[in-house]
């Protein structure tokens, strides 16, 4: 048997987190993934193993990158919040200031803020659109602009999984006339060293790590796909499935790497992650660099909703300005006032401003679910198992 490549650096008192890491590929089925855990800006953890596919041929070195899916809307939420700050964007003015032709169906009110904590009525594009669209800008924002609410504003709150990033994204764009892949360069990638894309050439190709899909659940066990095979009209599907999967817009394709998704196809790795929740949790400033004041962080992470999702059929979600909180019926991350987000498959990163810790954690075999696996849940345990000591 090929022994196992593991790579990287461990704080002593962090040990079990390395143990923990070590035993998802000896016994939880991981193939390829990084953690790394930062303390008061500075690196305790930084650990990659494994695999980049799934033959098992090319190890996961320190450059490897991989699709985050939904962990890169809390990276978006975090870009969105510094033009909050500046006051080139207020969360209490109608989202069509910004965008006129957003006004359609009834939205001429709708509020920024809502685009952010999931509280629109924007989850999901009633009209069928091909396979494909996901991966073209244009199509995903007129489609939204031209939508009607599926329920009213405000008065509900259900997970926004595919169109977060075209609606935050799209009025970015309105705003500073360039699109998010851009200005997540320019604003934090660039300055803070952090190794993380939305959208990227051919160049970058030899680096990412290929996405394996989650295996079935079993027959006892919930499954999203199941419940919008049996009906493809409701929010769930069409929040999931429209559109749908095909065309290029299958996660280890070109045209997805290429695109600009910002709800899902942020391909980075679990330094970066990291270290930007890190700044965070510390104060919002790293290395001489502030990502967002401390007034700004305490707005942004603020409960928004709290309670039955929409969306996501028997969850209870908790959601602040772009980023997603514990709830007592979901406890996502280990404290009530940690906040990031988690990804399809397992990926995520959050703050935890009372330790001022920050974590990162990537993989390429999916798991089963939108929040964080167990694999991960495992190293955050270990991580707080160090912290208590």
């Amino acid at each position: 048997m090929t022994e196992l490549p593991v790579g990287g650096t461990c704080d002593p008192r962090f040990a079990d987190v390395r143990d923990a890491f070590l035993e998802n590929f000896a016994r939880h089925g991981e193939v390829g993934a990084a953690v790394c855990v930062v303390v008061e800006n500075r690196v305790v953890v930084d650990l990659w193993g494994g695999w980049k596919d799934p033959e098992r041929t090319r190890p996961w070195t320190p450059d490897t990158i991989v699709n985050t899916y939904s962990t890169t809307k809390g990276v978006v939420a975090t870009l969105f919040h510094r033009f909050v700050e500046r006051g080139d964007i207020d969360l209490d003015a109608p989202v069509a200031r910004y965008w006129p032709e957003f006004a359609a169906n009834g939205k001429g009110a709708l509020p920024v803020r809502y685009l952010l904590s999931h509280q629109a009525g924007l989850a999901a594009i009633r009209r069928p659109l091909p396979a494909g669209s996901v991966v073209e800008w244009d199509t995903m924002v007129s489609a939204l602009a031209e939508e009607a609410p599926w329920w009213e504003p405000g008065t509900a709150h259900g997970y926004h999984a595919l169109t977060f990033g075209f609606l935050v994204g799209e009025l970015l764009r309105r705003v500073t006339g360039q699109r998010v892949g851009e200005l997540l360069q320019r604003e934090l990638a660039g300055p803070l060293g952090l190794d993380f894309y939305i959208g990227f050439g051919p160049e970058l190709d030899e680096r990412p790590a290929t996405l394996i899909p989650a295996p079935p659940p079993a027959p006892d066990q919930p499954d999203l796909r199941r419940s919008w095979q049996s009906d493809p009209e409701s929010l769930a599907a069409k929040a999931f499935n429209n559109p749908p999967p095909g065309g290029g817009g299958h996660a280890n394709s070109r045209a997805w790497r290429a695109a600009e998704i910002p709800a899902g196809n942020g391909h980075g790795s679990a330094r970066a992650v990291a270290r930007l929740y890190g700044a965070l949790a510390a104060g919002g400033e790293v290395d001489g660099f502030r990502v967002l004041a401390p007034e700004t962080i305490e707005r942004a992470r603020q409960e928004q909703a709290s309670g039955p999702d929409a969306v996501l059929p028997l969850m209870k979600t908790r959601y602040a300005l772009g980023y997603w909180l514990a709830h007592p019926e979901m406890p996502v991350w280990p404290t009530p006032n940690c906040f990031g987000h988690p990804g399809m498959g397992g990926s995520c990163g959050f703050a935890d401003p009372d330790a001022k810790l920050g974590f990162g954690y990537v993989m390429n075999q999916m798991k089963m679910g939108l929040v964080v696996g167990g694999t991960g849940q495992r190293l955050i345990e270990a991580v707080y198992r160090a912290l208590r000591r």
